[in-house]
């Protein structure tokens, strides 16, 4: 098995090679009865798409959607939602001197010894391309949770570039969609454009930490041990390519506190319980408190890179390989959608769970 799906109730199942003909996602579990057209789903992949600015790469894909089942008359029909985005600017001449080189922090040696082959074409599978169908798929569950919870809300951010941080005391949620970056600090994203500038210049890539906060999750939602929402958020951000850690609220940082510090303390409100911090992210013993949920996953440097680095060949053969091609600088820049879409499809998933098992009762406080 290669494990290609995702999602419990609500699966999702990815296809496609980065220099195919198409890439896509086959959706099934959806809800019937939800409105649902590319329109409702297009403007995600725009945010994703590459060559929106100097920063990310010159790759020209439109990245258009194509709804091919599972809606009728602009309605879901509870069938599988079959998802297809077209290549349309692939150069897959660029990879002709990888073909038989394994380029250092890819997947291709991997690849090649679990599998005796490889698509060396942009990295076939294991290309970020596959992540626009994680988007479209996201673009699903964003409209049936729009459709399920009022006032449901997921945004992404990018908060640190290399070791150049955001300063929280400047966070402004306006400014996330006024730069390249997505990035919340006006001051920073005036930096990062400099530094990520010398370093593209400089044939160098660099990591990022991206944060991905959902508001109005609604209390309940996960699973005491083996389904916990903060495991399956987890599991889902770390499924993303080049992503090498994944933080729940305070994460590592959580293990420097007391105690006392720690605790998100509680008194009553008058709309119910009242938590006076959100140190554990929205998320106590698996299951959704009603707090904002806040997950935060690192994304390592582009390894595609055309400064010479050390590797092997197929036959063995020591060799220095530069990465030709067009790559991102910072490949964070572009996976703060993805991580909103991870973030709604297991939302979603959760929900549709919760109301099997449970009907969405809650128990009484006051």
């Amino acid at each position: 098995m290669s494990f290609n799906t995702f999602g419990h109730l609500f699966r999702v199942t990815t296809w496609g090679e980065s220099h195919g003909p198409a890439i896509g996602a086959t959706v099934d579990g959806c809800p019937p009865g939800v409105t649902l057209s590319e329109a409702d789903i297009q403007p995600w992949l725009d945010r994703r798409k590459p060559g929106t600015s100097k920063f990310t790469t010159q790759r020209k894909e439109p990245d258009e959607v194509r709804i091919l089942s599972g809606v009728f008359e602009g309605m879901t029909t509870g069938t599988p939602i079959q998802l297809m985005i077209e290549n349309t600017d692939q150069r897959s001449k660029d990879y002709g001197d990888i073909a038989q080189a394994f380029r250092p922090g890819h997947a291709d040696i991997t690849y090649h010894q679990k599998y005796g082959l490889r698509d060396y074409r942009g990295g076939g599978r294991s290309s970020a391309r596959e992540t626009a169908s994680r988007v479209a798929a996201g673009g699903v569950a964003r409209a049936v949770l729009a459709a399920l919870v009022s006032g449901l809300k997921i945004t992404g951010y990018m908060v640190q570039m290399g070791n150049r941080a955001i300063d929280r005391s400047r966070f402004d949620a306006a400014q996330i969609g006024e730069n390249p970056f997505w990035c919340p600090d006006p001051v920073a994203a005036v930096d990062w454009a400099a530094y990520l500038d010398d370093l593209r210049l400089n044939h160098n890539s660099v990591g990022a930490v991206i944060e991905v906060v959902a508001e109005g999750v609604p209390a309940g939602l996960g699973a005491p041990l083996y389904a916990k929402l903060d495991s399956e958020l987890a599991s889902a951000m770390m499924s993303i390519n080049a992503v090498k850690a994944v933080e729940i609220g305070d994460g590592m940082a959580a293990a420097a506190l007391t105690g006392v510090e720690n605790a998100d303390e509680i008194r009553m409100g008058p709309d119910g319980p009242e938590f006076l911090s959100n140190h554990a992210g929205g998320i106590l013993g698996g299951i959704s408190t009603g707090q904002p949920v806040v997950c935060r996953f690192a994304v390592k440097p582009t390894s595609s890179i055309l400064t010479p680095r050390a590797t092997i060949n197929q036959s063995g053969t020591e060799i220095d390989l530069i990465t030709k091609g067009r790559h991102d600088p910072c490949v964070g820049i572009r996976a703060v959608p993805v991580g909103e879409a991870m973030m709604a499809c297991v939302l979603l998933d959760q929900l549709l769970m919760d109301r099997g098992q449970t009907g969405g009762q809650r128990g009484r406080i006051g």
